[in-house]
């Protein structure tokens, strides 16, 4: 089953995994070893990164070792582009008001 991108950080331990293999690939014991969780309960985080499509995976040996697509990330940037607009036309109105309080002084 295919999952919207957006299921997968709506959880805080799915955000966390995202971080760490951001930087580099990870087997499922190394990230389950940075939880304070079971390898099990890591493995279904990590299925649902899968179905979200938002890790690639590379076979060394035996092991598994996952990687973020970026990529896919820059869905969740397009999305928050229309907020960032809003907040950056709000910040500037509010620069606005506090330099013309401050003259105002």
């Amino acid at each position: 089953m295919k999952r919207d991108i957006f299921q997968a950080i709506a959880d805080p331990t799915r955000r966390a995994i995202l971080v760490l293999i951001a930087s580099q690939a990870l087997t499922p014991n190394a990230l389950a070893e940075r939880f304070d969780m079971s390898r099990q309960a890591v493995s279904k985080h990590i299925k649902i990164l899968n179905e979200c499509d938002l890790l690639e995976q590379e076979k060394v040996g035996r092991e598994i070792h996952y990687q973020l697509k970026v990529d896919k990330m820059k869905e969740i940037d397009r999305w928050l582009e229309q907020f960032r607009r809003i907040w950056e036309t709000r910040f500037d109105q509010l620069e606005d008001v506090l330099k013309k309080i401050k003259s105002n002084r």
